[in-house]
């Protein structure tokens, strides 16, 4: 029994998890913006690479 309330007390892999959610989180955000941000960039390429040529 006080191996079960130590284990419930335990707060040592909160953290991680939380590092996770904010990963997964942050992924989810790229994941949705790439395409504007890449459609982006490659108009900007291309009008630098039609102002060089």
């Amino acid at each position: 029994m006080t191996k079960l309330l130590k284990m419930l007390k335990d707060e040592s892999g909160a953290t991680a998890i939380e590092y996770g959610l904010i990963a997964a989180a942050t992924g989810l955000a790229l994941v949705a913006a790439m395409p504007a941000i890449s459609s982006a960039i490659g108009s900007t390429f291309g009008s630098v690479a039609a102002s060089m040529q």
